[in-house]
């Protein structure tokens, strides 16, 4: 929601633009919009109340904040909106996203460098008759700690120690050299048989 009074026509743009990104981000986030002047969904209560142009919840039932959504115009991306807007914006407990015009990204920028604003997300867009391209240009590079790998030192858990390693098998006994097989003697029998070709005393009397 600005703080900014725009021309009749820049807002109604403005709000156009609310109306497409809610039903873009429906599909992850149950969207509220806040369209013009219009105080329907609050982040926060009291006096220190805000009404972002739009307020993303989780789609569970806790209904968890995940993120608020402002949509800037030309002319509403100056020094006073920053302060006004965006630092508190960007304060709150959940993902800050800020969408300008395509040929104000560089200012954008500057402005959130020079107010200390951290925007979580950068996004530009572009109208083209009743088309809108929205592009991603800008993603903060602060994320969520990353569970620590374990060191390489670390003691295993006894469930996670490695197993004993297996005695070590007996080398094999060498193989013994194969012993070169004798030729056999020729067999008694071809003695015996000259023996028997020989006469007999009886034959030489004859």
């Amino acid at each position: 929601m600005s703080i900014l009074v725009r021309p009749v026509r820049e807002q109604l743009e403005h709000d156009r633009l609310i109306r497409l990104l809610q039903v873009k981000l429906r599909r992850k986030f149950d969207a509220g919009i806040n369209p013009g002047a219009e105080q329907n969904v609050p982040v926060g209560s009291g006096a220190s109340a805000v009404y972002p142009d739009l307020v993303l919840w989780s789609l569970d039932r806790g209904r968890r904040l995940q993120g608020v959504v402002e949509v800037e115009t030309g002319e509403s991306v100056n020094h006073l909106e920053a302060l006004a807007q965006w630092v508190h914006l960007a304060k709150l407990r959940a993902s800050f996203q800020l969408y300008v015009p395509a040929a104000m990204v560089d200012v954008a920028r500057r402005l959130c460098e020079d107010n200390h604003v951290n925007a979580n997300e950068i996004w530009s867009y572009n109208s083209i008759g009743d088309q809108v391209r929205f592009t991603l240009v800008h993603r903060s590079r602060e994320t969520a700690p990353s569970r620590p790998s374990r060191p390489e030192s670390t003691r295993l858990a006894p469930t996670e120690r490695p197993a004993a390693p297996r005695s070590a098998k007996k080398p094999a006994k060498p193989v013994k050299p194969i012993k070169k097989v004798k030729k056999a003697k020729p067999a008694k029998t071809a003695k015996k048989a000259k023996k028997a070709n020989k006469p007999t005393r009886a034959q030489k009397r004859k």
